[in-house]
């Protein structure tokens, strides 16, 4: 226990500290009030639940880098039990008690105490290590990624060693201290590390054993009150916003399912994003809980192709940015820096594939994916700076309704003497087949529609297609930015889809899967929509096809991120796939953690920002290294890439075919 000038002494420093850090923290909470949008409390007990689990389970993390993940996991629960031992130890030091007794409670605490401390000390020195001695290069950015200033000069690694010799020394002088009060009153069961390491202090007077336990308790109690008023502006934030962040998630019908924009309403002023309070809140409580593990920029395909993206660093930079006008923006100043002043370049802009990777892999729940589509908003609504290759893609969509620009009344040009019902023709269809403009348009995507056709006449399927009435979904034109080119064919298609009374509709694409039933229920479109990978597993299930032969194939599967990361969609195509081919192996990459091919985010329709690599090569050349004979695909933008980059490769180049003709081919 404290003498009463100690315990003065440490009252005071409590109000300080208590003082210092409230002014702190409300910043912080001012800065993210500054973002646009209001809060769903929509299901807001169970979503607090499962925030809740999410955060103490670590549960993201572990989707990469296992050894790390472990090593995180020993500091991050040692340090959260922590909260419990802190304030038994003030306890201690204020009044003459055994904090938890010593019965069965007291003992299992004292036994945890022990466990967590060492594997605190163990996780931390492991993190140092990697970071200073090693140098991990993971944990850093390549010269062509856009930083700040304080970033370049080695911000990221200094406050990385404040907050890792922090941890250090303050869960290393607690352990310390208990190791002396055991030395002082004997062997402790319960404390099998301290008792270890008590054996150290063997032979030292009391008076001294009394020493070193009270400034072993003040130092590591100390550093306590020293680091909660720099908390707020430090990575370990992360601690508590983390848990606010998965809370904070919006609820969205997919992965990367973006918020509309009201073009009614005349009091917006500002369509997307240009500077940082032009985020939604959500946007600007990412960096504060920002752990900069940089597992985003692994993920990510256009930072591992040599792109000058990185979703880290987009995050470290706005983290940056509000340290540096904290005051400023609290106050409620304006702060008119536009984010492509500090926080990425326009080529990294453009380089998104929108694929999700990032996040999916975030450990703390941030969506930089979602930062960069409404930035490009703000360059095609307000500043018309965009690709000028985009120009034709967006004419041919305004136009005359695809992409390709190429005339409505050639849509069905790929059916001719198939027998395709169209709505017209039969307006008791039981599903509707959203062809989508490439299958009509693009030479090689035909073959997927025209197989797709013939499974489902095989299988005696009552369906019709639009026809001409068909129009581009818009997911191009949204990802690239042109909201309001998607506003007009969102709403011109929810308007022909209500009036032929679509219920359940079939897609080739993940796109349009994406689109049709995760954002056209904005705008009054609610429709049960599934991918041609899911209609053929219902049939082969109700036995309405079946094999006249297996293909002798070895075919590796690429999930595409639409179907699968946005969509959660990834047996329904490998259990079709079993029906058709021999053998199946999985790339190195998959399902969840599947890598781009590329033509995402509108790729498809310009040329691809400089890098040391293509992102579709890249892909290509992991499925090859499978040994598979052939690539399996379930969107008609990935047949295209990964055929393009097949070509590339030479005579050797593997097959590339959608699902639906290795089925069609079995029948």
């Amino acid at each position: 226990m404290l003498t009463l000038v100690e315990k003065f002494i440490f009252t005071v420093l409590v109000l300080a500290t208590i003082y210092n850090g409230y002014w702190a923290f409300y910043k912080a909470y001012l800065v993210i009030k500054r973002g646009q949008g209001d809060y769903d409390d929509e299901n807001i007990l169970p979503r607090a639940w499962r925030a809740l689990i999410d955060w103490l389970t670590l549960k993201p993390i572990w989707k990469t880098r296992p050894v790390s993940s472990v090593f995180h996991a020993m500091v991050a629960w040692g340090f959260t039990f922590y909260f419990l031992v802190n304030f038994g130890d003030i306890l201690q030091g204020y009044f003459p008690i055994k904090f938890m007794g010593s019965g069965v409670i007291g003992n299992s605490y004292r036994l945890l105490a022990d466990i967590f401390s060492v594997s605190v000390i163990i996780g931390m020195s492991y993190f140092l290590v990697r970071r200073f001695l090693i140098h991990d290069p993971h944990l850093v950015f390549r010269d062509n990624i856009k930083v700040m200033e304080k970033v370049r000069q080695g911000g990221v690694q200094k406050d990385s060693l404040i907050v890792g010799l922090f941890i250090l020394f303050h869960v290393g002088f607690r352990f310390l201290g208990e190791s002396f009060s055991v030395a002082q009153e004997g062997k402790d069961i319960y404390q099998p590390f301290a008792t270890a390491v008590s054996q150290l202090w063997a032979g030292l007077p009391d008076g001294a054993l009394i020493f070193w336990q009270h400034a072993s308790w003040w130092i590591a109690l100390g550093l306590i009150l020293a680091f909660i008023p720099y908390f707020p502006h430090s990575k370990h934030f992360h601690l508590i916003m983390a848990g606010f962040n998965f809370l904070a998630r919006p609820q969205r019908p997919s992965l990367g399912a973006l918020e509309p924009i009201d073009f009614d309403d005349e009091s917006i002023e500002q369509f997307g994003v240009a500077k940082l309070t032009d985020l939604t809140w959500k946007g600007i409580l990412d960096p504060y809980a920002c752990i900069m593990c940089n597992r985003c920029q692994d993920a990510c395909p256009a930072y591992t192709t040599g792109k000058e993206l990185s979703p880290s660093a987009l995050e470290v930079n706005k983290r940056y940015f509000i340290n540096e006008h904290v005051d400023e923006l609290a106050s409620g100043g304006q702060c008119e820096i536009n984010l492509l002043d500090f926080a990425l370049t326009e080529s990294a802009l453009w380089a998104c594939t929108s694929c999700g990777a990032c996040v999916e892999v975030c450990p703390v729940g941030n969506e930089p994916m979602f930062d960069i589509m409404y930035m490009r908003r703000n360059q095609v609504l307000m500043e018309s700076d965009f690709p000028s290759e985009l120009q034709t893609a967006f004419t041919g969509m305004e136009r005359t309704g695809n992409p390709w620009k190429l005339s409505a009344s050639d849509r069905m040009n790929w059916a001719k003497d198939l027998n395709i019902p169209t709505v017209d023709e039969n307006p008791d269809f039981d599903v509707l087949w959203w062809v989508g403009c490439a299958p009509a348009y693009d030479m090689r995507a035909q073959s997927t529609a025209k197989a797709f056709a013939k499974i489902l006449q095989e299988a005696g399927v009552n369906y019709a297609v639009l026809g001409e009435r068909e129009m581009c979904c818009g997911d191009s034109a949204r990802r690239a930015g042109n909201e309001y080119l998607f506003f007009e064919l969102a709403t011109q298609n929810v308007e022909t889809l209500n009036e032929v009374k679509a219920k359940k509709i079939i897609t080739t694409c993940p796109h349009g899967l994406n689109t049709l039933g995760a954002e056209y229920g904005a705008f009054g479109g609610d429709y049960e929509v599934i991918h041609h990978s899911q209609m053929i597993e219902e049939l082969i299930e109700q036995g309405k096809i079946r094999p006249k032969k297996e293909l002798d194939e070895t075919v590796t599967f690429h999930d595409p991120c639409y179907l699968g990361r946005h969509n959660g969609v990834y047996d329904a195509p490998r259990d079709v796939l079993t029906f058709a081919v021999a053998e199946t192996v999985e790339m190195e990459h998959n399902r969840n953690l599947s890598f781009c091919c590329g033509a995402g985010g509108a790729q498809m329709w310009k040329e691809e920002e400089h890098g040391d690599q293509a992102v579709n090569m890249k892909r290509y050349e992991e499925a090859v290294e499978t040994g598979a004979s052939c690539i399996a695909v379930g969107c008609p933008f990935c047949l295209t890439m990964l055929t393009d980059a097949s070509k590339e490769a030479g005579e050797d180049g593997l097959q590339v075919k959608d699902i639906a003709e290795l089925v069609a081919e079995t029948l």
